[in-house]
């Protein structure tokens, strides 16, 4: 993922995670890079409290990052805060962490639109500067999603009619956008030019029937079929 380093730009967030130890060392790993922790709550109902009140004083946040298991049932209360909060606030970028791949409720977290929303295993956090680099690219909008949860994704969509036409590199290439990853990451991850992938990514979006008028929204257009499919 972090392929560009640590955006410079300030961003504001909302940290939801019932471990006050790991709340903690989230906050102090984004406010050590400069960046604003506007709260830090412990559960679902006062994330949504959180993100109410703000939004009322016209303050929303640029992302949450939240834990997708949060009291008081220690289930899904996490994520379902984040899905309400993606309607509610359709600018507001969503980050949640899980233990684990949990595919439903990565499916149901993107069913929306994958723009400004992530999803990373909690390991990830260990490797600082991509786990800040994803909240700044969510926060603006982008794709976070960690390796083995498009893994889990792709082998659930090769099933699928959908992506028959893909050949196995553009398949790969698409799956590596579905990270977050540019085209240089790409190249760069796949020891090839930057022109090989931008006809890769030219293939891909002609196969799945993205045409050019589809603008800047063809490659979130792309991952939104490959997740879906």
């Amino acid at each position: 993922m972090g392929d560009r380093g640590i955006v410079e730009d300030r961003v504001r967030v909302v940290i939801a995670e019932d471990s006050v130890l790991l709340r903690e060392g989230l906050t102090r790993l984004l406010t050590d890079r400069g960046h604003e922790v506007v709260a830090g709550v412990g559960d679902a109902e006062a994330l949504i409290k959180t993100i109410t009140d703000l939004a009322a004083e016209g303050s929303l946040p640029d992302v949450v990052v939240a834990d997708v298991r949060m009291p008081p049932t220690h289930t899904d209360e996490g994520v379902r805060a984040a899905v309400q909060l993606r309607k509610q606030h359709p600018g507001l970028g969503v980050l949640v962490l899980s233990q684990y791949v949990e595919e439903r409720y990565a499916t149901e977290l993107l069913a929306g639109s994958s723009r400004g929303v992530g999803y990373l295993l909690k390991d990830r956090v260990a490797e600082v500067r991509e786990f800040v680099d994803a909240v700044v690219r969510v926060a603006g909008g982008g794709t976070a999603l960690d390796p083995e949860v498009v893994a889990q994704l792709l082998g659930r969509s090769r099933k699928q009619d959908v992506l028959a036409g893909l050949t196995p590199r553009e398949r790969e290439v698409l799956g590596l956008m579905a990270e977050g990853r540019t085209n240089s990451a790409i190249a760069r991850q796949l020891v090839v030019s930057d022109g090989a992938v931008e006809k890769h990514v030219s293939n891909i979006f002609l196969k799945l029937g993205l045409s050019q008028s589809d603008g800047d929204h063809r490659r979130v257009l792309a991952v939104l079929t490959y997740l879906n499919s």
